[in-house]
């Protein structure tokens, strides 16, 4: 795993793009603070720049750098949920323009996996986490799944033994001014 991570980590430092595992799916990520690798994701599977993409963080402490104002209800969904939860923010920090929807918000998941939690805390810095398919396909299930596209398209692969089936994606959920929990994604 560690060289999995230094390979990671070189490609992210210089602006490039991996195909990793999560606690969900297989994502495409990069550092969510450069504009430019963002860019190349949307490049990549061909998306348009309006849909927004998730970024992920290893903890608690991580998340407050990057959202103003943490409402005191993320901590009860974030104790609560028993199945990844990505939550969507008002007024992030310090993250790239370009993963900021328009109304001026961000989606988080702090993540539950041994190697993306190492990968962050390593690189020190959110990464992005985009579902491995090409916009209006199907996400997949499995790294057999991934349209060869996406494996030409980005920089380093990552390649770790025992490949786990993953997830579903994870739920999405937003918090309204009030303090109400929405689901926008079950």
């Amino acid at each position: 795993m560690n060289i999995e991570l230094q390979k990671c980590l070189e490609i992210l430092k210089n602006g490039g793009i991996i195909l990793y595992p999560t606690d969900t799916v297989w994502g495409i990520g990069c550092d969510a603070s450069n504009s430019h690798a963002i860019q190349k994701i949307f490049k990549l599977k061909n998306r348009s720049e309006s849909k927004s993409m998730i970024c992920l963080v290893n903890n608690r402490n991580m998340l407050n750098k990057y959202v103003q104002n943490l409402p005191k209800e993320v901590n009860d969904i974030i104790d609560n949920e028993t199945k990844p939860t990505t939550i969507i923010y008002t007024h992030p920090k310090g993250l790239s323009p370009k993963l900021i929807a328009k109304d001026k918000t961000v989606a988080i998941r702090i993540v539950n996996d041994k190697f993306c939690n190492e990968l962050i805390r390593k690189f020190n810095k959110p990464i992005v986490s985009t579902s491995a398919n090409l916009s209006n396909f199907e996400t997949p299930k499995s790294f057999k799944e991934i349209h060869e596209d996406i494996l030409k398209g980005v920089d380093y692969v990552v390649n770790l033994p025992n490949e786990k089936k993953l997830a579903n994606p994870s739920q999405i959920v937003k918090l309204k001014k009030d303090g109400t929990v929405v689901v926008i994604r079950a």
